[in-house]
């Protein structure tokens, strides 16, 4: 499939905050019965204390309405199931010409960038961009390489906790993203709180709508929208630390600003193009680090960021009648193994079926991107947790090991699915390659009292594997 470059861009811009600093991803420790690091207690909170009795179809807690465009968060204080996967989630909409101001979290964050109502047959091209400061070996100074790069609609986007990064929108038409933050991550020692922490501007003075929880919200806020790191510093520090004068300094910490945390660019922004072999040789480190050759403290530094999961020629399993799923691990983006998540893009073609499976070893939150469907899951009892239609902006957490089965309604459906481990694995229950398929038939017919023929049909029934095509009535019957 022929790719067509668009007008639309999106620009990240990343900040290293030492890639010597990173080390610490080798000397993580093994959990100890006691004394637990508060990383962990954040995962074993979540386990113990999420008391989760039911899984709904989340929409925004937060609409956050900014000079140049919107921000719309899924707060975990007021969805138990985010609180129990101990995630966040977060969709930008960013206007042409708009600046998403730098900032950075305690948690690694996941990004995918996906065109909202425009033809997904024409993606448009995005670039990103980072900063990269390495120490050199045998030298005291720092070399600080920045590099553009262009991605196009359907990319994945890791980001590393504590990096800096902006966005921009250079096109003519609106720029949708949404990223998940995995605050339970070992990553962030801080709390279960969503903290995002801005280098510009003053995010108390944009404009928040409330939405269904307006009541309990205004009585308990829980997304405080504070100024920049640079507010709380003296003014007269500032400017010797920056060596400008105290106008400068004041600017820096954007006391007087009103345009929000996404602001209009008046001329354009004015980027280096990107270089096809800066990416290749991106590639080639990441290739020698797979043969031993690279040391931790580069390949941290030269790691590729992001990678395409919409593109239909690579996905991972496809059916003509039924549709496509890809996904992106650390296998094929190693950072991923860095920030421990992975991400799951689907496609259901009109009353197809995903196979029912469970999560073996992550959390999975699923976006709805297009279309509706129809989506079940259930918990270890047997109790229905979730029965009901998903449709295009809302999430489903789909917690570790509940069983989960999608059906596309008339108009098909699309999501991506965001998973808090860096190589998630899935197990079927029904298909070519599922748990059913194989087990012998004498477990089959004296675990559901069955015959052996029945038996032989729920192992052989069904030849397709993860997609399944809709079938009519008379073949169900028959």
């Amino acid at each position: 499939m022929a790719f067509t470059s668009l007008s639309v861009a999106f620009l990240f811009l990343v900040v290293s905050h030492g890639c010597l600093a990173q080390l610490g991803q080798q000397q993580r420790q093994e959990m100890q019965p006691l004394g637990l690091r508060g990383t962990e207690q954040h995962r074993l909170r979540a386990k113990t204390d999420c008391g989760l009795q039911s899984i709904n179809a989340r929409e925004a807690d937060h609409r956050i309405e900014a000079e140049g465009g919107i921000t719309e968060i899924w707060d975990p204080k007021y969805n138990v199931e985010f609180w129990c996967a101990g995630v966040a989630a977060v969709r930008h909409v960013l206007q042409p010409k708009g600046l998403l101001l730098p900032s950075y979290t305690s948690a690694p964050q996941m990004y995918y960038r996906y065109s909202g109502h425009c033809d997904p047959g024409l993606p448009r091209d995005i670039r990103i961009g980072f900063t990269i400061q390495r120490e050199q070996e045998m030298q005291r100074i720092r070399d600080r390489h920045q590099k553009i790069r262009r991605i196009q609609e359907g990319d994945i986007i890791a980001l590393p906790a504590g990096v800096a990064h902006w966005a921009y929108n250079d096109g003519d038409t609106p720029l949708i993203c949404v990223a998940l933050v995995d605050k339970a991550n070992d990553a962030n020692q801080l709390d279960l709180d969503l903290r995002r922490f801005y280098l510009a501007g003053n995010p108390r003075g944009q404009q928040q709508s409330l939405g269904r929880q307006e009541q309990e919200q205004k009585r308990r806020p829980s997304h405080k929208q504070n100024g920049n790191v640079f507010r709380g510093f003296d003014e007269q520090i500032l400017a010797e630390v920056f060596n400008v004068d105290i106008e400068t300094a004041r600017r820096l910490q954007g006391r007087d600003e009103k345009r929000g945390n996404i602001v209009l660019v008046e001329r354009e922004l004015q980027v280096i193009s990107p270089q096809y072999q800066e990416e290749e040789w991106e590639r080639e480190q990441e290739r020698e680090h797979e043969r031993g050759l690279n040391g931790l403290e580069e390949t941290i530094c030269t790691l590729r960021l992001r990678e395409n999961i919409a593109n239909p020629t690579r996905a991972d399993v496809y059916n003509p009648r039924g549709g496509r799923v890809s996904t992106i691990n650390s296998h094929n983006l190693p950072i991923l193994d860095w920030v421990q998540l992975s991400a799951e893009r689907g496609v259901l073609y009109r009353n197809a079926i995903m196979a029912p499976l469970w999560n073996v070893n992550a959390h999975s939150i699923i976006y709805i991107l297009r279309g509706s469907g129809r989506i079940q899951i259930v918990g270890n009892s047997g109790k229905s947790m979730f029965d009901d239609h998903a449709k295009e902006g809302q999430f489903i957490v789909v917690p570790q090991n509940f069983a989960v089965i999608k059906k596309a309604s008339g108009d098909g459906l699309e999501w991506i699915a965001f998973k808090t481990n860096g190589n998630a694995i899935t197990s079927q229950l029904a298909g070519r390659v599922s748990a059913i398929r194989n087990m012998p038939e004498e477990v089959l017919m004296n675990s559901y009292d069955i015959s052996r023929d029945k038996a032989r049909n729920l192992k052989y029934n069904r030849e397709e594997m993860t997609v399944f095509s809709p079938q009519s009535r008379s073949q169900r019957e028959g």
